[in-house]
């Protein structure tokens, strides 16, 4: 079994690599699918993409039950029992960018805001979000996503530091939105705001010890 970060690893690796001749779709990940190199308009990518990292992992039974597919609709359709809202590394995500509720493009998730969703993608670019080429970490909003699926991946018990950090940063921006309801909060927000202790702009982040000893004593 691979764990996100085994997908992840792999999809990396790929970043910056491109179709040749550009627009031709004749890129590695389609000649692996197809069994042969192809071109023209007919094979478009992302969802490949997808596919080869899952079994350059070894986990082509994650990516669509064992079988495979180039076609975003069909493999959302696949997964369309998960209701993935709570975006997670190596969660598999869709898109549609001209507002509609059907899968035009595929991504892996890397990282998520609350807001924003950092992908790695197949047939993506400046030019063209759904057919621009490149395998590019593409950072997009929310309202761009139709949908996602979160593989049965194997637990990874060896959290890195660079996860450990990008999971706290996501959880700190999300805390940072976050504003104080109760009266008393509001209150004492504004002490200690008065008080110099704190702009009041992150009233819901963490704090360090020193910070925490003069808002007590801006409160007393």
């Amino acid at each position: 079994m691979s764990t996100a970060n085994d997908i992840l690893e792999i999809a990396r690796s790929q970043i910056g690599t491109k179709e040749s001749p550009a627009k031709s779709d004749n890129v590695k990940y389609n000649t692996a699918y197809y069994g042969r190199a192809v071109s023209g308009g007919g094979y478009p990518w992302c969802a490949v993409f997808v596919w080869w990292v899952f079994r350059e992992a070894g986990a082509s039974d994650l990516y669509y039950g064992g079988d495979k597919t180039a076609y975003c609709p069909t493999l959302m359709s696949f997964h369309k029992k998960q209701k993935v809202t709570d975006y997670q590394p190596g969660d598999i995500v869709f898109f549609n960018f001209s507002g509609r509720s059907s899968a035009g493009h595929v991504g892996i998730c890397e990282s998520w805001d609350g807001t924003y969703i950092t992908t790695i993608d197949g047939n993506t670019g400046s030019a063209s979000e759904d057919n621009g080429g490149a395998v590019l970490r593409r950072r997009r909003h929310k309202k761009f996503i139709v949908g996602a699926y979160r593989p049965e991946y194997q637990e990874d018990d060896d959290m890195t530091q660079d996860q450990f950090d990008a999971m706290m940063e996501n959880w700190m921006s999300r805390q940072a939105k976050k504003k104080p309801t109760q009266q008393w909060e509001i209150e004492g927000l504004e002490r200690v705001v008065k008080a110099g202790v704190t702009d009041g702009s992150r009233p819901m982040g963490l704090c360090t010890r020193l910070e925490a000893a003069m808002m007590a004593a801006a409160n007393k």
